[in-house]
């Protein structure tokens, strides 16, 4: 730089400098992501009924109240390790117990699930609790 002039060809230099550079950073982290991913799924263990508790799950827009590996909405509960902090009896019990009427408090609507249905979306929040999600939530209670 001579004189402290900035000249159009030395922004037009940084300017491309910088794009081709940031794009390189952007491929290289899309290749350690897809590198690592594989490695953190569960797909050998999702099966059949889980595969059905999914459909559940989205059939009914569970995902417009309770959010599920920190994706929907956060009106309540985070199921992504529900398995792990309640087990399959209570979130059957819970879900036909549904609402319960408490005053104050925000009511989940019944759902006339079959016992097989119930059995299938406990068999898919157990899918989802041991897919890798590095140590997210932070704390157990999601």
């Amino acid at each position: 730089m001579s004189g402290g002039t900035f000249t159009t060809s030395m922004a037009r230099n940084i300017f491309y400098g910088g794009t081709v550079f940031f794009f390189l950073i952007f491929l290289a982290l899309t290749y350690q992501t897809e590198k690592a991913l594989p490695g953190r799924d569960n797909r050998q263990n999702l099966t059949p009924a889980a595969a059905e508790g999914k459909k559940l799950w989205e059939v009914n827009n569970c995902i417009g109240c309770h959010s599920l590996l920190g994706e929907g909405a956060y009106f309540a509960p985070e199921l992504g390790n529900v398995y792990k902090r309640r087990g399959p009896d209570f979130i059957k019990a819970w879900i036909q117990a549904q609402p319960t009427g408490t005053p104050g408090r925000r009511q989940m609507p019944h759902f006339d699930f079959t016992d097989k249905e119930l059995d299938d979306l406990v068999e898919f929040f157990k899918y989802v609790s041991e897919i890798n999600t590095a140590n997210w939530p932070p704390n157990i209670e999601g």
